[in-house]
């Protein structure tokens, strides 16, 4: 009879198994960002908060301190072309280092293309994509270094996508390209660090309710109080984070039960 393996123990104990790990995660002032920095306190992570708004990046900051965590509210615009690279440097630069990056930050605006704005365009290329690219450059090295030298023996860096990056449909364009060039970016990037510990992963929601997408009281013909929260968006980022090191979970898509598409 062979021996059976035992259980993977992760670097922290108890519940708190990112004890000693520092997370950034973009577009923390609310919704999906908000619910996934208070997840990951609530798992012994650090946090480094970036979003635009300063008052909401502090009431996120003392909820994640009620925690008994310690928080870094930072605040910018990550369309900014130095933005992201200032926001890593100064995380690394508070904390000591860097274990984690969730890319949150989004901005979506639907509409058929010759009603379209192109200003909106502009925007959702700007924080959709380049923002997720800017940021996951400057993170790098320092997630690399994680996985050489942290406790967990991995570190991790997952984007938060969309339905839409993987089923592109009419009125929704542009948001649906950024977000297929997010999937194919994350999927290469995957293949060129995953032999080094770093696990990169897409968590792609259907409909969920966050302040980008209250508004209509419908979606695919679904009523709102059968949407996604944001809390069920944050429970996958840290499933897949919280994997045993030799675990990688590089994709999670959460829809609605009653979202057909």
């Amino acid at each position: 009879m062979t021996a059976q393996e035992p259980p993977h123990t992760p670097a922290g104990t108890g519940e708190r198994p990112l004890a000693g790990c520092v997370a950034l995660v973009t577009g923390a002032s609310s919704g999906i960002g908000e619910a996934a920095a208070l997840s990951l306190a609530r798992l012994g992570c650090s946090l480094a908060l970036v979003a635009r708004r300063t008052d909401r990046l502090t009431g996120t900051g003392e909820a994640i301190g009620a925690q008994g965590a310690a928080a870094l509210p930072l605040t910018a615009d990550l369309t900014a072309p130095g933005a992201a690279r200032q926001a890593v440097e100064d995380t690394v630069r508070h904390f000591g280092r860097l274990d984690v990056v969730v890319n949150n930050a989004g901005y979506g605006a639907r509409a058929p293309v010759e009603e379209s704005d192109p200003d909106d365009w502009e925007r959702m290329v700007d924080l959709n994509l380049k923002a997720v690219l800017r940021l996951s450059h400057a993170a790098l090295p320092h997630l690399l270094r994680a996985a050489q030298d942290g406790p967990r023996g991995v570190a991790d860096l997952v984007t938060v996508s969309s339905v839409a990056g993987r089923l592109a449909r009419k009125g929704n364009s542009v948001y649906s390209a950024t977000k297929h060039a997010v999937c194919a970016f994350s999927e290469s990037l995957r293949q060129e660090v995953t032999g080094r510990g770093v696990r990169v992963g897409l968590v792609e929601p259907g409909m969920t309710t966050t302040e980008m997408t209250v508004g209509g009281t419908s979606a695919f013909g679904m009523p709102q109080e059968s949407w996604l929260r944001a809390e069920d968006i944050a429970r996958s980022v840290a499933f897949m984070i919280t994997q045993p090191p030799h675990a990688a979970v590089n994709e999670i898509m959460v829809r609605p039960t009653a979202q057909e598409h």
